[in-house]
């Protein structure tokens, strides 16, 4: 997981300094992204093959300009046949993502089941202003490939729940089922700053902790980050729904 007090900036300074390629973005678009507000991150497609150690993820980071408008760039992350570094390029769209995709694993991928998000036939949409124009909005639900860690899932989740302050966060009920969990998946569905309405500035970061319970059962718990405190400090909430997230944080956003 990133740091959960990144801002755009670093984050985007990250992204591109671990890119191979980022020296292929076009300059307008790099100027374009020197104004980013804020960003949101998903995984769109993970693959692994334990029989080659073939690995690769496409993540869509998505940024909301000073401009009003939004652009995404597309992250290829992968481990190639017997080689154990990670290596990661950057793309301004699906297609160049996927013609990256070919180059690589072309014929290592032959017979393998096609990444959705890298079908041909699903085209770019012109801009991504329905990502991000409303920052605290409750997205519909996308498709998630999820590649989760088996590892101490269950006091993982005992850690999220106990560290949050807000009253309505999930009871024991779900805290007794998590302790059945035995792998998890953490992924950052937001990340920024918004202005208070008292005119001061707040950082908030969304995760969404997914967990596989014993039984093949998913549940996920979701985290609000952020300092709209009175004092500026910073602040955990957990909740059951990312709706329920989402409408914490736009009431957060509004404190004065």
């Amino acid at each position: 997981m990133s740091d959960p007090y990144e801002t755009t900036e670093a984050h985007l300074e990250r992204l591109l300094g671990r890119a191979l390629n980022s020296f292929d973005l076009p300059d307008r678009l790099v100027e374009r992204l020197g104004t980013a507000l804020a960003h949101s991150s998903s995984l769109y497609t993970t693959h692994h093959s334990p029989e080659t150690g073939i690995w690769r993820e496409t993540h869509r980071h998505t940024y909301l300009l000073a401009d009003g408008g939004s652009v995404s760039l597309w992250e290829l992350a992968y481990l190639l046949e017997g080689d154990r570094r990670v290596r990661h390029e950057v793309f301004a769209s699906k297609a160049e993502t996927c013609l990256a995709v070919s180059r690589l694993f072309g014929e290592a991928s032959a017979g393998a089941a096609p990444d959705p998000v890298l079908l041909p036939g699903d085209e770019e949409p012109e801009n991504d202003m329905a990502v991000l124009s409303e920052l605290f909005a409750c997205p519909a639900p996308a498709r998630r490939h999820r590649e989760y860690a088996v590892e101490q899932s269950a006091d993982h989740a005992r850690r999220v729940l106990r560290r949050a302050e807000n009253g309505d966060r999930p009871g024991e009920p779900v805290a007794a089922l998590l302790r059945s969990a035995y792998a998890h998946q953490i992924t950052q569905a937001f990340g920024g700053r918004q202005p208070l309405s008292d005119g001061r500035d707040a950082g908030f970061s969304l995760y969404e902790h997914a967990f596989v319970l014993v039984d093949g059962t998913e549940v996920s718990l979701w985290e609000v980050e952020h300092t709209a405190t009175p004092d500026g400090r910073h602040m955990c909430e957990v909740y059951e729904s990312e709706a329920a997230a989402r409408e914490a944080m736009e009431l957060r956003a509004r404190v004065r």
